[in-house]
């Protein structure tokens, strides 16, 4: 189980290829996983003022949080929700998953990285409006090589008082969140790893990843560095409160600068 290198952040999403087929397995086996990702999905289309036009679920994966963003669509905006949701990842083997599952013909899948959002054809009709409305990034932060680059990129992607959720692990400065995180990873999800593939690489290098994140703290100053207001951090329910948090930000609607400048011409 100990054998073999952990993976690197640079490689994760190559990682994520060698378990692309068990990874909905894996999930489906920790309680409130979906509830939770619901819980930050609902938090983006609240903070959305009007109905969306244009959904980016950044760092989609096998399509868990891509099916939250379209219920939480659904929920508020009505059983035929138009807002386009584009699911983008870096990992192959997990937009593999994610195609093969039932989607409304508003959803599709781009393969990318976060911090190259700017090369994206896909996001040409949202860039025609605008920008996009809304951004939910459900794990992926801690996972990206440079993370004030991807929110930047997603900072620059985003319309005028568009909104961004990132959902994520963060336990550095609280004690029992850490304690609680290792007993989990150790006891379960290292194990299973090992059992559903022969290959924890991928699995440890998670648990390393959620210890070296940042505090939530730490992640609201990193969002308010790259252009973010209205920064607030929320617990998500169940067992993992404390431990996984949903976490919104909004680009301003214009600086008051801008404002200013505008009301005093002639």
């Amino acid at each position: 189980m100990l054998e073999g290198p952990v993976a690197r952040r640079e490689d994760v999403p190559e990682a994520f290829d060698d378990v692309a087929e068990r990874y909905d397995l894996m999930v489906g086996l920790s309680p409130g996983y979906h509830r939770q990702l619901r819980s930050s999905a609902h938090a983006l289309v609240r903070a959305v003022a009007s109905p969306p036009a244009h959904v980016l679920d950044l760092g989609c994966g096998s399509g868990a949080s891509t099916a939250a963003l379209v219920q939480a669509l659904t929920v508020h905006h009505g059983p035929e929700p138009t807002a386009a949701v584009l699911g983008v990842d870096a990992s192959a083997g997990m937009l593999a998953s994610a195609r093969k599952k039932s989607w409304p013909a508003t959803v599709s899948f781009a393969q990318g990285r976060a911090e190259a959002l700017g090369e994206h054809p896909e996001l040409e009709a949202a860039r025609a409006a605008g920008g996009l409305d809304g951004v939910l990034a459900a794990y992926l932060v801690r996972n990206v090589p440079d993370r004030d680059a991807a929110l930047g990129a997603i900072h620059d992607e985003l319309r005028p008082g568009g909104a961004l959720v990132v959902h994520e692990y963060s336990v550095r400065g609280r004690l029992v969140p850490t304690l609680l995180w290792t007993l989990v990873c150790w006891g379960v999800i290292i194990p299973l790893g090992w059992l559903t593939s022969r290959n924890t690489s991928l699995y440890r290098y998670l648990w390393r990843s959620v210890l070296h994140m940042d505090s939530t703290a730490q992640l609201e100053h990193r969002l308010r560095r790259a252009g973010f207001e209205r920064v607030a951090t929320h617990a998500v329910p169940g067992w993992q409160r404390g431990t996984v948090h949903t976490v919104v930000g909004h680009k301003p609607h214009a600086t008051r600068a801008t404002e200013e400048t505008t009301g005093s011409m002639p």
